[in-house]
Parts: C-alpha cells; sequence; structure tokens
C-alpha cells in the first residue's frame, strides 16, 4: 500500500526538518524521511564536535518556524563581535604597520543586539524535529532510507528500507552533499577539492563564555575561534569552545595522531596570542573541504536544497545559513504553485526558485574563494594586497557594514557597488 502526500522531504538534517516544518504549517502533508533517528542529547555539558554559526537572518527564519524557543533554552551563544586578520610574517611585512589592520564587526555599529548565535548543529536539528512532530500534516518516517525513486507525468513514488512506499507530487532532497536522491535524479555536479582540510577541536578555557568570533589568516590557512557555553558546576570558571584549524591534510593527520595533552600544547604555539588558555582538549575530527554545485537545481518532480544544491568552503561557517534560505524561498514558490492552483512540481515556480537561490549560492561560492585563493599563499603581492584591503575595509566603516549586514541575513541585498563588481567578474571564475 502506497501512503499519498502532497510533498516528501528525503533528509530529516537541519535544512530537511526546518523544510518540512515550514510546509506542514502552511497546510501540506507532508512525509519527513530519514535514514538515521534523533540521538539524545547528553546530560552533561560537553559540546557536539558539530557546530554551526546561525546568523540574523536564519534566527529570523527559525523563530518563524517556532524552532528557536527550543534552541535557546537549551545553548545558543551569541555572538556581537566578528574579527579578522592577517597573522602572516613576510619580507614585505616590513612595509607594514607593525600590527596588520584587524577588521572587527560589531552588533552595535549594524544596529542589531548580535551578529548570530554559535549552536551545535544536533541541538538545531533536535528543535527542528520537535517542531516538525508538533505539525498534523507531517509524519516522519526516521530510521529508514530512500531505496529508488519513481516519476509520473502526475506523482513521484519512493521506496523505502522496510519496503513500504510513499508519493507525492514533489520530492525534495535535503540529503547532503553525497545526496542520493540527486544521484537518482539524474542530477550531476561540479565539485573542486581543495587543497586544505578542516580540522574541528572542542576545547575549554579559563574564563566567562566570549561574545567574540574570529579568524586569523595563515600562509597554510585560517586558524578560527568560536566561543560556546559555560562549562557548568564541574569545572567551574571555564567555558567551551570551538576551535577550526585549516591546514594540510598530513599536518592535520599528524595533529590527530596527538594525545589530548600534546595537541592542545600545539594549539597553544599556532594559535594566536589572543586565544583564551585552553584547560583541555576534548574532541577532534578533521574533514576535507570542497566546493560543490548542482548543474541542475530541479528535474521533474525532484528539487534539490542545501547541501544537496551546493557546498561552499566553511571559512565564514555560511553554508547551513545558505541551505536555511534556499528552504525559505522554496517554501514561498510551493505555497504561490498551491494558491495558483497549479501542480507543485510546476517548472515555473520550479525555476522561480532556481533563479532566486542559484545566483545568491553563488556570490556566497565566489567569495569564499576569493578568501581562500587570497589568503593561503605567501605571494608578496597578495600578502600586500590584503593588509591594504584590509586596512581600507577597517577605514570604510560603512560600505564593510553595508557587506556584513548581507552576510548576517540582515539586508535582503548587498550595495549596488558590490553587486556590480560581482556582475563584472570574469565568466570563467564564476562558479557554475
Amino acid at each position: 500500500m502506497t501512503q499519498a502526500f502532497d510533498i516528501i522531504v528525503a533528509g530529516a538534517g537541519m535544512v530537511g526538518a526546518a523544510l518540512a516544518t515550514g510546509l506542514g504549517q502552511s497546510g501540506f502533508r507532508v512525509a519527513l524521511v530519514d535514514r538515521q533517528s534523533l540521538p539524545p542529547i547528553p546530560s552533561d555539558s560537553r559540546p557536539d564536535i558539530r557546530v554551526s554559526a546561525l546568523s540574523a537572518g536564519s534566527e529570523k527564519y527559525l523563530q518563524s518556524l517556532g524552532a528557536w524557543t527550543g534552541i535557546e533554552s537549551r545553548q545558543a551563544t551569541p555572538y556581537r563581535r566578528l574579527a579578522a586578520w592577517d597573522q602572516t610574517r613576510h619580507p614585505l611585512s616590513s612595509l607594514l604597520p607593525h600590527n596588520a589592520p584587524t577588521v572587527t564587526f560589531t552588533a552595535a555599529e549594524l544596529g542589531c543586539r548580535h551578529l548570530g548565535h554559535i549552536v551545535e548543529n544536533r541541538i538545531t536539528q533536535r528543535a527542528l524535529w520537535e517542531t516538525a512532530r508538533e505539525q498534523p500534516e507531517v509524519t516522519i518516517f526516521s530510521g529508514k532510507g530512500v531505496t529508488d525513486i519513481h516519476q509520473t507525468d502526475a506523482q513521484v513514488s519512493v521506496s523505502l528500507e522496510d519496503g513500504s512506499k510513499l508519493s507525492g507530487q514533489l520530492l525534495v532532497a535535503a540529503d547532503g552533499a553525497q545526496s542520493r536522491i540527486r544521484d537518482m535524479a539524474g542530477i550531476g555536479v561540479t565539485r573542486d577539492q581543495y587543497g586544505q582540510q578542516a580540522m574541528v577541536i572542542s576545547v575549554r578555557y579559563r574564563g566567562a563564555p566570549e561574545d567574540i568570533t574570529w579568524q586569523a589568516f595563515y600562509p597554510s590557512g585560517p586558524r578560527a575561534f568560536l566561543p560556546l557555553h559555560s562549562a557548568g558546576e564541574k569545572y567551574p570558571g571555564e567555558s567551551w569552545a570551538s576551535l577550526v584549524w585549516y591546514d594540510a591534510p598530513a599536518t592535520l593527520a599528524e595533529l590527530q595522531s596527538l594525545s589530548h595533552e600534546a595537541l592542545a600544547a600545539r594549539i597553544r604555539q599556532a594559535f594566536p596570542d589572543r586565544l583564551p588558555a585552553i584547560t583541555h582538549v576534548d574532541a577532534r575530527a578533521a574533514f576535507p573541504i570542497a566546493r560543490q554545485h548542482a548543474r541542475q537545481y530541479f528535474r521533474e518532480r525532484v528539487v534539490l536544497v542545501g547541501d544537496a544544491a551546493h557546498t561552499i568552503n566553511p571559512l565564514a561557517g555560511q553554508g547551513v545559513n545558505l541551505g536555511f534560505q534556499d528552504a525559505e524561498t522554496l517554501q514561498t514558490a510551493i505555497r504561490e504553485a498551491r494558491r495558483q492552483g497549479r501542480d507543485l512540481a510546476d517548472q515555473q515556480w520550479l525555476q522561480y526558485y532556481e533563479r532566486q537561490r542559484r545566483p545568491a549560492n553563488r556570490r556566497m561560492m565566489l567569495a569564499m574563494d576569493l578568501f581562500y585563493h587570497l589568503f593561503s599563499n605567501r605571494t608578496p603581492p597578495l600578502h600586500l594586497a590584503r593588509n591594504l584591503g584590509l586596512g581600507a575595509a577597517k577605514a570604510l566603516p560603512f560600505a564593510r557594514n553595508r557587506v556584513a549586514r548581507y552576510a548576517m541575513g540582515i539586508d535582503d541585498r548587498l550595495p549596488a557597488v558590490i553587486r556590480e563588481l560581482a556582475a563584472r567578474v570574469p565568466e570563467r571564475l564564476k562558479l557554475i
């Protein structure tokens, strides 16, 4: 027997669960399918290794879904300042001021209470599962993945691992960068692997939770600090943080092999002086980073969102924020299709979704690539140029803050001059 829905969402991660919640709130019958079951959150204060910097724009979207209260009631650390500077020393450094320019964005300058929150992925996902479960029109199928899809002119049907079948007008692939649904639909991707990898490290440090997140740029890649919550009564006077160390795969493999104590010592040597006093390394994980973009965002009755459609360099932590923007835009397109009495897989409205999201995602991908190539090298002219650029950004707070408001999801559009510059980037450099 086949169970009928309006929409099937494959993948109940943060983006898929958000989309299912929003569609359920709009009255659509939604099947939310995931191969995994939602794991419990441990009672101790140790954070998960996977965290995200949720922007102010994402917070607004999550509030509209009713999920933000569940996130904030657990652990969400606001950051009110964001800093970036070039840590590279080079013979040309003698031509620059003794202290290289540090660009700092503050919530006060941007006219908001905070720039965003650092939140464990499992907390965001749990809050979204809870809001999805509250929707009478949403049915969650956990612990069973999609094994097959079949499309006709009237519907799409899927088979699950337990043999059950579901049908709907539209199938949404929210199943991540290695999307099986995308492959089954015959949608290809362009992919470029970066020379660096990233290692994420959970640490405790001495002091109260900080309200600043920062990145220092080295030739081998950035090193970043993301503040988390207090370590609790068990570790009085200490707080948790997530560190990100970008470097060559061989270097990270060597770091991975170290004991917690030896890794802590290497961190103290390698990170900038402003890093708080590290007292303990709790966990670490390394992963490759790649730029990937689907050649099309939909095909017939299958449409892609989040990492299934695009992955970017995680330099600024924009991945999940772009995914939430995808979900919000797709919700709008689907609602409009229904309002007009059209098929939910109407090509006009799926094209609208792609026209809105592909250029926006590509702009962010291009920006992260430019940062990557500009800072991850020792080339003297680029070293000078990036320091001059940081100096200019520091000296031009109005333009800098306009760009920041766009990146944080506070404003909908980039300043006109930045849009014009992006439009003039040679086509061969633009991401497909």
